[in-house]
């Protein structure tokens, strides 16, 4: 509340214009939601029943949209041939083309989470464990890690402190989690939402735009950890 009670005197009091197009769906388009249900429950099975990493779920679903797409492709070429249409001016759908247009952004998140890996493998990830839960104590460590994920972004950091597995209570994690998921918007960078708008909004939103924004939103970090404490301070002992 405290961010938008700030915006809410730079909004324009008006509504934008709506769009009279028509919307339909393409032919597939329900069948697709379906196969995404379908990837996140199979992501989730070869988890909990085969002991397999997430990630071969996922594939496996990049798989059953791979196998679709050739159906649609098959299906379009068939209609363009039938329609007598000039075959080289109209690309059929290509589910590959589909994700390297979108995968830049998401190729950011993979690239950090596997250097965080890699920070791991080779030990860095432990001592860190060791300065910031030991040395700093929890609570404190825990409000650091919410400003880190403004510059590193907020998936790897809590992927880091995952990886870390440190002992603490049931609500020093509840404020980590807190801390890096309202912390990562501090900066445009920090959250994948930032990352996609100046990937979509080029030459209307960049990363000093959303820098006046900062300390407001850090201010809303501070209240939500302040209310935190106050509302869940039974959870954990304040110590730090």
């Amino acid at each position: 509340m405290v961010p938008a009670l700030y915006m809410h005197f730079f909004i324009p009091n008006d509504a934008p214009q709506a769009s009279d197009e028509p919307a339909d769906l393409k032919m597939g388009a329900l069948r697709n939601i379906a196969l995404f249900g379908l990837t996140i429950a199979t992501a989730v099975g070869f988890h909990s029943f085969l002991n397999l990493p997430p990630a071969f779920g996922m594939m496996t679903g990049l798989a059953y949209l791979q196998f679709f797409g050739h159906y649609l492709r098959q299906h379009e070429l068939h209609q363009l041939k039938s329609s007598e249409q000039n075959l080289g001016d109209i690309l059929p759908f290509d589910v590959f083309r589909k994700v390297a247009q979108a995968g830049w952004d998401t190729l950011f998140f993979y690239g950090i989470i596997m250097a965080v890996g890699g920070l791991g493998f080779l030990g860095y990830l432990e001592l860190a464990s060791g300065y910031f839960y030991g040395e700093l104590g929890p609570t404190t460590a825990n409000i650091l890690i919410g400003l880190l994920s403004a510059v590193v972004d907020n998936i790897p950091v809590m992927f880091a402190v995952l990886s870390m597995n440190p002992d603490m209570s049931h609500g020093q994690w509840l404020l980590v989690t807190l801390t890096a998921g309202v912390g990562g918007s501090l900066l445009a960078a920090g959250s994948a939402a930032g990352v996609a708008l100046l990937g979509q909004a080029r030459g209307h939103y960049n990363f000093l735009t959303h820098l006046k924004w900062s300390p407001f939103i850090a201010l809303g970090l501070a209240a939500s950890i302040a209310v935190h404490f106050w509302v869940n301070g039974a959870t954990f002992a304040i110590t730090n």
